[in-house]
Formats: structure tokens, C-alpha cells, sequence
């Protein structure tokens, strides 16, 4: 639910809103409203006035309901209970998801506020959302409990984020691409890594957000190029996506240290701190017969190859002594 794309459930969704409106005793909606995208949606509620949209219902909606249901079944399970379920349920979706939201915010903001002076306000306008989807974590919690959220659930299996107000609730629709890497952070080297219908999208590499023209030219880098890139943060994705390998090769750079371990490289960088790379090659080898190459990233303090090795276990120096290498 919380990494669903594609079309939102309009139907549901929004009888999931009007639902969630009667069982906090508020009156329906006089309508809902669709938007493409977070952004799409923060823009309208700021050119809205109070008198078209009535005034936030959020606390009514969610908070005050998810408040009291958390509360009531900390209460029947137990501390040690409650702590169990949470880390076999929303536990396990929480870092990434909240992550995730704040990382729209974020983008929210850089795309609506034009100057500094804009930002309080647009701030502001984002307190007033549910989170939907991605509320999706604490809902895991109460699942087969909390009927006074069954509103709030409705909306977050179907749509993204939602505005409440008194007159007017407007739902936006889920993304429409989704790409992440393995520890669950916005991640692509070809394109946006979060998109939404209405074209608001967020690019990353590895979790990092990158401007959509950085990533235009990652397929033309020359280390010259690396070299010359004055963003620490940019460089550093920049020789990721080179690969350690290949910059050090084509820059010409020399070991500092060799040893039956492997091989220490050192890469200076202007206004940063050395990539220090052990080169290792695995002892074991491939059905084709041939060994494999990996470096390890580390420390700039280090001074040899082994040193390196040892400390990617843990391990210091004089006590590294594998038995067998695989």
C-alpha cells in the first residue's frame, strides 16, 4: 500500500473521505476534489481563501481518532504486546515511508516557494494533509482494530495524500512510477525516481536528490568532468556511477600500498574528503575460472591494504588473520 502506483480508486477513495468525515461527527464534504499530485494540490489549497475550503478538519478527521485508538489498544495489549505487533507490522514500513514523505515535502516546498518568504506559507498548507498511502505504516499497527480510522484506511488503500476541510476534501492520485534501491531510498540514474501523473517528479541516486539536468549527463563523464564538479554531494554520485574502477584507471592514479590482501588507492578530491579504496580480488573463483574484483570503500585514515580489509570486519589490523579467505 504505501509503494502502490498507478491510478488512484476514485470511488473508494472518496467514499473512504466521506466516511472518515461521519465517524469523526463532522458533516460530509460539500465536494472532493482531485489533484495530480501533492504539489498540484498544496498550490490549490494557498489559492484558495478560508471561505471557499471552511477551516482545516485534519485533528477532527485523523489525528484526534488515530490518538484515541492508539491509546485503546496500548491499553488492551500491554507495553511489551504493543511493541511486539508494532515491530511485525508498521515497524517494518516506518524509516522508508517516513522517509519517503518527508522527502515529497521537501520537494513540495522547492517547487512552490519562489522566494524565502514563500516557504511559511507553503509549509503551513502542508500541515493540513493525511498522508494516505503513507499512513500506511501506523494502519499496518491497527489493522482488525480501530474502526474509527476505517475512513482513513479506505482513502490510504486507494489514493495518496488528502486535504480535509469543512467544505471541500481534495485527494490526490498515487504516483505513477516508484523506483528505489534495496534499503528502500529514492534511487535511478535514467530518469525520475518518483513520479506523479501531473508531472511533479523527484529525482535521486542512492537517496540523494540530484536536479533532473545532473542526471542528463551522467552518460558523458570523463574524470576531467568528476574532477571539475565543485558539489562534494554531486562528485561523490558522479564517481559512483563511473565506478572507483574505472576513475582510477583512466586517471591515472597510483597505489599507495600493495599487500597479499590487495591493493590501497587513494582519490583526491578538491573540497572533500580521499576516496580510500582496498581493490581485493575474491580467492574464490568463478565457474568460468576467473576471480572477481571488488573494492572496498574506506576510511581516509588508512594506510594499508590489510589495514582496510581488516577494518570492513570490524576488525583491527594486527588481529586480522582469516583462516580462509572466500
Amino acid at each position: 500500500m504505501a509503494a502502490a502506483t498507478g491510478a488512484a480508486d476514485r470511488e473508494a477513495a472518496e467514499a473512504g473521505v466521506r466516511m472518515a468525515y461521519r465517524l469523526a461527527g463532522l458533516a460530509e464534504p460539500e465536494r472532493v476534489e482531485w489533484a495530480g499530485s501533492p504539489r498540484e494540490a498544496t498550490a490549490r489549497v494557498l489559492a484558495s481563501s478560508q471561505a471557499e475550503l471552511g477551516a482545516s478538519v485534519r485533528d477532527a478527521v485523523r489525528t484526534c481518532p488515530w490518538a484515541d485508538e492508539r491509546a485503546a489498544l496500548h491499553a488492551e495489549l500491554g507495553r511489551t504486546a504493543w511493541a511486539d505487533r508494532w515491530s511485525v507490522t508498521g515497524g517494518r514500513l516506518w524509516d522508508t515511508t517516513r522517509a519517503l514523505a518527508e522527502r515529497i515535502r521537501t520537494g513540495v516546498v522547492e517547487a512552490l516557494a519562489e522566494t524565502p518568504q514563500d516557504e511559511p506559507a507553503v509549509r503551513l498548507a502542508l500541515l493540513d494533509v493525511v498522508l494516505g498511502q503513507h499512513d500506511a505504516p501506523w494502519l499496518a499497527a491497527f489493522a482488525g482494530a480501530g474502526e474509527r480510522l476505517a475512513g482513513i484506511a479506505a482513502v490510504a488503500r486507494s489514493a495518496g495524500w488528502w486535504w480535509p476541510y469543512e467544505k471541500v476534501a481534495i485527494i490526490t492520485e498515487r504516483p505513477v512510477e516508484l523506483h528505489r534501491d534495496e534499503a528502500g531510498r529514492l534511487d535511478r540514474g535514467d530518469g525520475p525516481a518518483l513520479a506523479f501523473p501531473d508531472g511533479f517528479a523527484l529525482h535521486a541516486w542512492r537517496g540523494m536528490p540530484v536536479p533532473a539536468t545532473f542526471l542528463d549527463g551522467l552518460s558523458d563523464l570523463t574524470p576531467d568532468r568528476i574532477r571539475k564538479e565543485e558539489n562534494a554531494e554531486l562528485r561523490r554520485v558522479m564517481l559512483e556511477f563511473y565506478g572507483y574502477d574505472r576513475y582510477l584507471e583512466e586517471s591515472g592514479a597510483q597505489p599507495l600500498h600493495r599487500d597479499e590482501t590487495g591493493v590501497l588507492w587513494r582519490i583526491d578530491l578538491v573540497d572533500d574528503e580521499p576516496v580510500v579504496m582496498v581493490e581485493v580480488v575474491n580467492s574464490t573463483p568463478e565457474p568460468d575460472g576467473t576471480r572477481r574484483t571488488y573494492w572496498l570503500r574506506v576510511p581516509p585514515r588508512t594506510r594499508t591494504a590489510r589495514e582496510g580489509v581488516a577494518w570492513t570486519f570490524g576488525l583491527g589490523e594486527a588481529v586480522y588473520a582469516p583462516v580462509r579467505e572466500t
